[in-house]
């Protein structure tokens, strides 16, 4: 465990093995629709959907287009601004096309917000979301999400893709930054 770690939530292997259901539940969902020949298109928020979309496309079985966005909100603090910004765009269209939204943490919920609403003006064929963690908090907003990989506690956790300050994402598991790190 890195010194900078306060406790574990979710090992390398709890991970890997809910990343496995997940994407064999999407295979079960989408596999009718991709062997029809309708394009599926897996969208992860850089940077920290990143290790999750690349798991979780490895675990889905069916052809799958992959495109990446780039949103900020955080800046370098530890809460969102509420101000989100699209600092890369999609390369594909998604019109016509069936999106699977592949988030890291479900926090605030208003950055998943813009990105839902930017993308249904797209004109998908259907969108839906999947996340890795939702991190209960009290003024959430309502995202539906097809598939949840982790309800977390209200802290501020790193690892397997999240950060602070650009830090931690390598880390296999996923834990709960120290306070000390970061106030």
């Amino acid at each position: 465990m890195h010194k900078d770690i306060k406790e574990i939530l979710y090992a390398e292997s709890e991970i890997k093995a809910r990343v496995a259901e997940i994407g064999g539940a999407l295979t079960d969902k989408y596999s009718a629709i991709a062997d029809a020949g309708e394009p599926v298109v897996l969208v992860s928020v850089l940077r920290g959907a990143a290790i999750f979309m690349a798991d979780l496309a490895r675990a889905t079985e069916i052809p799958l287009e992959m495109d990446y966005m780039a949103l900020s909100s955080y800046g370098s603090g530890t809460k969102s601004s509420g101000v989100v910004k699209i600092e890369k765009d999609l390369t594909s269209s998604i019109e016509g096309k069936h999106v699977i939204i592949a988030e890291d943490i479900l926090d605030s919920g208003l950055t998943l917000q813009f990105l839902l609403e930017n993308l249904k003006s797209r004109k998908p064929k259907s969108i839906e979301v999947v996340t890795l963690l939702r991190k209960r908090t009290r003024e959430q907003a309502h995202i539906d999400c097809a598939h949840i990989g982790f309800e977390c506690p209200d802290e501020f956790i790193v690892g397997y893709g999240l950060d602070y300050a650009e830090r931690y994402r390598n880390l296999p598991y996923i834990g709960i930054l120290k306070p000390e790190v970061y106030e």
